[in-house]
């Protein structure tokens, strides 16, 4: 799920401010902490073999971030897609991997726990 910021809602806009606002952009389980994470795609970079052996062999933890620049894909599970570009805010779900189109910059939230998870095995899937 991804919008621009210039779709994003505007709640609140004073002479000083403007505050915009998307409900329901994903959801977080009880008791979670977050971890704040940039990184920085080279073109042509696809993650997808680093994931196998997690379930369905994509990553299962959720994002929220922001796509500073760049393009990345990101595919789901159930076979969809979607392009996420720079000055795009972004939600991906569980059930995902991703591949650089051209050098990409991001920052994400993720659940910290979960998501060490998947480097360490990303980690070892590098090493083997």
């Amino acid at each position: 799920m991804n919008t621009t910021k210039e779709e994003l809602p505007t709640l609140m806009e004073t002479p000083d401010a403007v505050v915009q606002q998307q409900m329901d952009f994903g959801e977080l389980p009880a008791d979670t902490t977050l971890s704040a994470e940039h990184m920085h795609f080279s073109a042509g970079t696809d993650i997808t073999p680093l994931l196998e052996g997690l379930p369905d062999d994509h990553c299962p933890v959720p994002h929220w971030g922001y796509v500073i620049d760049g393009e990345i894909t990101i595919s789901y599970v159930d076979g969809s897609e979607e392009t996420d570009r720079g000055g795009d805010v972004v939600y991906w779900p569980p059930g995902h991997t991703a591949r650089a189109e051209q050098d990409t910059e991001v920052v994400l939230f993720s659940p910290q726990e979960d998501h060490r998870d998947v480097f360490d095995h990303m980690a070892a899937k590098m090493e083997s």
